[in-house]
């Protein structure tokens, strides 16, 4: 007598999110070999486990000829709460993050004679080869390069190293257009996004950068902007050709002939997905990346510095339906209404604006915005620090929470600091600072009072920061807390500082339990 057994498995899932395209595999299980045919076993519930891959895409971080970038590859590994894969992918083999072309844009870098810095445990930062290479959870690692024409790049994570694979890329620009520092979080690619605040006025430069990580297919990509009075034209922006495994620099202002400042960019792929970036300089305030945001009817957006001496809101109403936006400013001690920006109106399709400058009074912050009547919007500040010749810009987004954990690379031993909100409950969180190399992490607990902001210094590693580190944020207790890191690295009396979302790192995806064992019997 032959037996057959036929087994139905939740085998695999995959997740877009920040911390990349993840991939799970089947939990372990027992099939059974029950008897009888047709028999059925019922199984527990849906499990929790740690992602599979992840991969995340970095653009060209500057055409600068005075600039210096450095790339941090950091992976906590698998939360505690995640139960153990098997039969999961090699876990010998190491992340990279490996170059790929740059097709010249309307206003092409010009090519440098400097040559590449050594990386600390990483290898080059350009070449053909990998320009990082992360081989174990819980170790940064670091890369710099000064060169001008340095290439976008890919960055993969299987196995152990999947789980909260997190790049961060951070460039110092010491004179020109844009000088200051950009920071940016290496994200995934995707079919949509929205990034609001982008310019194409005088005096301002805005290059959407657009990956195709793909190997083989070309990605067509359009480019929208909306603006106070509804759509903008932009005809150049449809159909957007980006050849595999390349990245392709847009000016924005190129995709019009009305200059506007306020402007929201909506990027979407026809076919295939691409990593999608707003790189913003400006002659006289600075620059940096410029984050993406998500359509939301509630939206908290942390890291308001005490010393904004300018804070802008952008905000666009994708949907059919206006947005009728409460504004409300959580600080160290509590939440207050800006006085004379109590709500602000959004009309279908168009992109508003409210200056709010007095609203840190001193004080360190978030932005806590709240949809009325089925509205969603998708929200961004400006940020200026400093006068006259010496400001600074930084756009924040709006964040999600940091979930079950948060993760962030590249912090500093002086200059960095953490932004955690918590709009609703009381909330307990554990922030962990994870050495460069693998040494000792440091573990503080902070406790964030309902409708308040604690802006607080981080734990520092066993190495003293030397060589970087990165963090983790874990919601202990309460209710959900919105993160974001600060870094500032003053230049010449300039306040040149970054700001990053940390929002749940997608380290676990949900795996649907065996529901049943159907078993056949043939003879």
């Amino acid at each position: 007598m032959g037996r057959t057994a036929l087994s139905l498995f939740a085998t695999a899932a995959a997740l877009a999110a920040v911390a990349g395209v993840a991939v799970v595999a089947a939990p372990s299980g027992d099939a059974g070999s029950g008897s009888g045919s047709g028999t059925a076993r019922a199984a527990g519930s849906a499990a929790r486990m740690p992602v599979q891959r992840s991969a995340v895409v970095c653009p060209a971080p500057t055409s600068s000829e005075v600039a210096e970038t450095t790339y941090t590859a950091f992976s906590p590994g698998a939360p505690a709460s995640a139960k153990a894969v098997a039969g999961g992918r090699d876990a010998r083999r190491p992340a990279d993050l490996l170059p790929v072309t740059t097709t010249k844009s309307q206003a092409p870098a010009k090519k440098s004679e400097k040559g590449d810095k050594k990386a600390e445990d990483g290898g080059k930062a350009t070449g053909a080869g990998a320009v990082l290479t992360l081989k174990a959870p819980g170790a940064p690692v670091t890369a710099t390069t000064d060169r001008s024409d340095a290439p976008a790049l890919l960055g993969s994570a299987d196995g152990p190293l999947a789980p909260g694979y997190t790049v961060q890329q951070t460039t110092a620009v010491t004179a020109g257009s844009g000088r200051g520092l950009h920071g940016l979080t290496c994200a995934p690619a995707d079919t949509s996004f929205w990034f609001p605040g982008v310019s194409t006025a005088k005096g301002r430069q805005d290059y959407v950068h657009l990956t195709n990580p793909d190997p083989a297919a070309a990605a067509v990509v359009d480019l929208e902007l909306h603006g106070k009075d509804g759509r903008v034209a932009a005809p150049a922006g449809e159909g957007v050709t980006v050849p595999p495994r390349s990245s392709v620099p847009v000016l924005l202002s190129t995709l019009t002939d009305t200059p506007a400042d306020n402007l929201t960019l909506h990027v979407t792929a026809r076919s295939g997905r691409v990593g999608a970036a707003v790189q913003a300089s400006d002659e006289k305030q600075g620059g940096d990346w410029l984050p993406a945001s998500e359509p939301a009817a509630v939206a908290v957006l942390p890291g308001i510095p005490a010393d904004a001496t300018s804070v802008r809101l952008v905000a666009f109403a994708p949907g059919a339906d206006d947005a009728d936006l409460t504004l409300r400013f959580a600080g160290p001690t509590g939440s207050i209404t800006p006085a004379g920006h109590e709500t602000l109106h959004v009309r279908s399709g168009t992109t508003e604006t409210a200056a709010l400058d007095g609203v840190a009074r001193g004080e360190a912050g978030s932005l806590l915005l709240t949809a009325e009547g089925g509205g969603k919007v998708v929200a961004g500040l400006r940020v200026t620090r400093g006068k006259g010749d010496k400001q600074e810009t930084a756009f924040l987004p709006a964040v999600e929470p940091v979930g079950a954990r948060g993760t962030v690379a590249d912090g500093r031993a002086k200059g960095t600091s953490l932004s955690l909100a918590a709009p609703g409950a009381e909330a307990r969180v554990k922030v962990t600072a994870w050495a460069a190399g693998g040494g000792t992490p440091a573990t503080r607990t902070y406790t964030v009072r309902s409708g308040t902001t604690l802006t607080v210094e981080p734990p520092v590693p066993g190495s003293g920061g030397k060589g970087g580190y990165a963090l983790t944020v874990e919601t202990v207790s309460g209710g959900p807390v919105h993160a974001a890191r600060t870094l500032t690295l003053p230049q010449d009396g300039v306040p040149a500082f970054t700001v990053q979302p940390v929002p749940d790192d997608r380290s676990t995806v949900e795996v649907p339990a065996v529901r049943s064992d159907l078993t056949t019997v043939t003879r």
